[in-house]
């Protein structure tokens, strides 16, 4: 059978899947394994395909020459935008607040989101960019999506307009000022911003340490070697087996099972997800919850998030579950807080009749200021009616330290599939100054900025432009993407499989006769991008006015589906 079409040059997963069927039913245990591994790697590359709700879309764009002539002038070397309207409901001031929408363009109407968006305040008439952030991209049927992450200032009870700015082919990748700085690879990451410092597992991707930026210094960690893995500050999520026979936890992992994480300068996103391990892991596998788990870390905020769910994939009994634990050694803190269901904050001991209805805890240092308050801003169940808001804090819990652990399931729940238990928790760092900027912080968590397409505003003026060096103008850029589409990737033979129809390209620089590139390679199997960046070089150093050629490598964002242009789907079979 001739290969010229997606399909007949892969394997699906149903086919797969039968093909593990046999070998399973075979005894052939050692193919089952291989295949089990090959499923999953495609259903790997089929999440690349996954699209979501979006703001807006390519129906909302507008043609940049045709914004008032100031405001044109400004975005120079852009063809499009759109406007989104971003507002504040809960009379609160918001003076600088994530936001996060995502957003679709036409595929006809940019080539590569990461470099080309750009994001604009409107501000008494005239356009000011902001700091933004691009990732999760997916390109299918002709439309781009992509999560846009920019901090928004907005007043009291207002609205303010921001207009998206994308269409410009000579772009190149913004370099924002952050405070917000990762190190490491996959997700044993340090990040860090100008309150904290936070260290994750490389073994489960959990939050190990926590350091404070401000004087002393204080450090959260859990001392010792918990109970034979390696200790956490977080120690949820986890499940006591009916009969008490056994915990299921994910900080049992010895790799995380599946996981994705995004970094830029404003936000970090470090996802992981899959089934709680036995003790002895793996003698015991069972698939019955499913837990997935993301933190997300934002540049110049004094909090992180974390979103969960407990999935229930079967009818099955358990003695217990566990969805928030934090432990602390040394005794940092001197005093615990604890928040009711109205969202007000109290001192000392929580109050009778109200250990199953926290909707807040936490501990503080009466004479530092140190503090970690924990806001449980969702905690929510469907198909389960037994869910429970526990979870006192205890400033001396012999032989661990300050803890709180909230028992989400107890007294031996039995769990329908389908179940779910769901959370999203704001954790914060700043310094303790009594309950009302606690309390005012959780409404805005709670009530946080709606952001919808809006109208045109009124534009008067403009200072500076939107472009850098290089980008309002072609100059030596169309020959040298030219060029680059003449360098192959040539394990593929009989297609034109070149760098930027491929997507490896990220970024391209000229300055002055030197030109810059950042390249990728498509997976971790084929770590020596000199094979392919050689001969990029020499390629662009044929083009006149070249004298030099740097090409640096990244392995961040990791190449996906998305970076293929048309022709690129078109050379690899797939539908364009």
């Amino acid at each position: 059978m001739a290969e010229t079409r997606y399909d007949q040059r892969t394997d699906g997963v149903e086919e797969k899947l039968q093909l593990l069927r046999g070998a399973y039913a075979g005894g052939r245990l050692d193919l089952a394994m291989s295949l089990a591994a090959s499923i999953k790697d495609t259903l790997r590359c089929e999440r690349q395909w996954q699209t979501g709700a979006v703001v807006g879309g390519p129906e909302a764009s507008g043609r940049v020459a045709e914004l008032p002539a100031p405001w044109a002038a400004w975005a120079r070397g852009w063809s499009c935008y759109q406007v989104l309207e971003v507002a504040e409901e809960a009379g609160m001031e918001r003076p600088e607040e994530p936001v996060e929408v995502r957003l679709a363009f036409g595929e006809d109407q940019m080539q590569d989101l990461r470099r080309e968006v750009r994001v604009a305040r409107v501000e008494k008439g005239e356009l000011r960019e902001v700091k933004s952030q691009v990732d999760a991209e997916v390109c299918r049927g002709g439309v781009w999506q992509c999560r846009l992450v920019f901090m928004a200032q907005v007043p009291a009870g207002g609205q303010v307009q921001y207009l998206v700015f994308y269409g410009n082919p000579w772009a190149e990748l913004p370099e924002y000022p952050s405070d917000l700085k990762v190190t490491g690879e996959g997700y044993e990451l340090q990040i860090e911003n100008n309150h904290y410092q936070a260290q994750l597992s490389g073994q489960t991707g959990q939050l190990e340490r926590l350091v404070y930026r401000r004087p002393p210094g204080l450090e959260l960690f859990a001392g010792g070697e918990g109970h034979g893995e390696p200790p956490h500050i977080d120690w949820a999520h986890d499940y006591l087996a009916d009969q008490k026979f056994q915990k299921f936890r994910v900080t049992n992992w010895g790799a995380c099972p599946n996981w994705e994480v995004s970094r830029g300068p404003l936000c970090v996103k470090v996802r992981r997800w899959g089934f709680p391990h036995s003790p002895a892991h793996p003698l015991f596998t069972p698939s019955r919850m499913h837990i997935d788990v993301e933190y997300t870390f934002y540049a110049r905020q004094p909090f992180f998030l974390k979103d969960g769910s407990m999935e229930m994939v079967k009818d099955f009994d358990i003695d217990y579950l566990r969805d928030d634990e934090w432990v602390f050694s040394g005794y940092s803190f001197t005093d615990a807080l604890w928040m009711d269901r109205e969202g007000r904050l109290h001192e000392g001991e929580v109050a009778a009749g109200h250990s199953d209805e926290l909707w807040g805890v936490g501990f503080f240092n009466r004479h530092s200021k140190d503090a970690f308050i924990a806001l449980w801003l969702e905690h929510s169940a469907s198909g389960f009616e037994g869910l429970h808001h526990t979870g006192v804090p205890q400033l001396n819990y012999q032989g661990h330290g300050q803890l709180w652990s909230r028992w989400a399931a107890h007294s031996g729940p039995e769990f329908k599939a389908g179940a779910v238990l769901r959370q999203r928790n704001a954790y914060l760092v700043s310094p303790y100054e009594g309950p009302g900027p606690v309390e005012e912080a959780r409404q805005c968590f709670l009530r946080p900025l709606q952001v919808r397409v809006g109208q045109l505003p009124e534009g008067r003026a403009a200072q500076g432009s939107l472009a850098r060096p290089g980008e309002a103008e072609a100059g030596l850029k169309p020959a040298l993407w030219a060029a680059l589409r003449q360098v192959p990737d040539d394990m593929f033979y009989t297609a034109d499989a070149n760098l930027v129809d491929m997507g490896y390209i990220y970024d391209l620089r000229v300055r002055g006769g030197v030109v810059e590139v950042l390249m990728t390679m498509p997976h971790r199997g084929r770590p020596c991008y000199r094979y392919l960046g050689e001969p990029l070089r020499r390629r662009l150093l044929q083009v006149e006015g070249v004298g030099e050629v740097l090409v640096d490598f990244t392995w961040e964002p990791a190449w996906s589906l998305a970076r293929l242009t048309r022709k690129g789907r078109e050379m690899m079979g797939l539908e364009s």
